[in-house]
């Protein structure tokens, strides 16, 4: 502290200065940081492609083990012939909707194994990831729909009452009344599971603790002259006749 003309100044202190090797200080203005390109935590655009290409070939070639399941599972609807028409032996049965519902019960399961099989290996897939989880999971609805009838009783109904005889029960084809809801069934599902998994156990980035340069004390320059009492300084009283102070020359 020095005395000049009458008024007193402090001495300048350098402005903090941070550590240089401080992972979380913050970047210079106009600066941002990029992570390496193809990496696990920011995998490039190719890169997210060549995922989402592989989510979508073993997701739909999952759809073939829904097929069977669906076939093995799948009640059968009992057929009879009277060798002029083809009846229902039960026309009061449920199991031609139990068919559907089978099926869609088999897709919410498969959506969810799906869903979580593709979280697990590839937690930190973009958009083009999901996508190609919810083009696979459709194609592999169409390819069991599909593997289910081809794999299933034969849709010759008129031959197939022929062969039987008359009076004999024989199995009606394998179908899928609502193909277009139950299609959907397993992508939904599997979207809907991911979004859960993600927003519950997904990573998040770590945010860095700006107190030091926000909240803690500011470093500089005084605003004005300290107070003579802060300053332990002796103060200049003014004179008891009234005269005018002089300070040091």
């Amino acid at each position: 502290m020095a005395w000049h003309d009458g008024t007193v100044t402090a001495p300048l202190t350098p402005p903090h200065q941070p550590n240089p090797h401080d992972p979380w200080q913050a970047p210079p203005s106009g600066s941002h940081f990029v992570p390496s390109s193809g990496s696990p935590d920011d995998p490039d655009t190719a890169t997210e492609l060549r995922q989402a290409a592989a989510v979508v070939v073993l997701v739909a070639l999952a759809g073939i083990g829904l097929g069977l399941l669906w076939l093995w599972l799948a009640p059968r609807v009992p057929l009879v012939s009277d060798e002029t028409a083809v009846f229902l032996k039960n026309s009061e049965g449920e199991e031609a909707i139990g068919a559907d519902g089978t099926f869609v019960l088999l897709a919410i399961g498969f959506g969810v194994l799906t869903a979580a099989a593709v979280f697990w290996r590839l937690r930190r897939g973009g958009i083009f990831v999901v996508l190609g989880l919810a083009l696979g999971a459709l194609l592999g609805s169409l390819l069991a729909w599909r593997v289910g009838v081809w794999l299933g009783p034969s849709s010759d109904v008129v031959g197939r009452a022929r062969e039987a005889g008359q009076g004999v029960t024989f199995d009606a084809p394998l179908e899928l009344h609502a193909v277009g809801v139950a299609a959907l069934v397993w992508p939904f599902a599997a979207m809907a599971i991911h979004l859960l998994l993600t927003a519950a156990f997904g990573p998040r980035d770590m945010e860095p603790d700006w107190s030091g340069y926000y909240g803690g004390p500011v470093q500089g320059p005084l605003a004005g002259p300290p107070s003579p009492s802060s300053s332990g300084s002796p103060s200049a009283s003014p004179p008891a006749d009234g005269g005018s102070a002089q300070g040091p020359v």
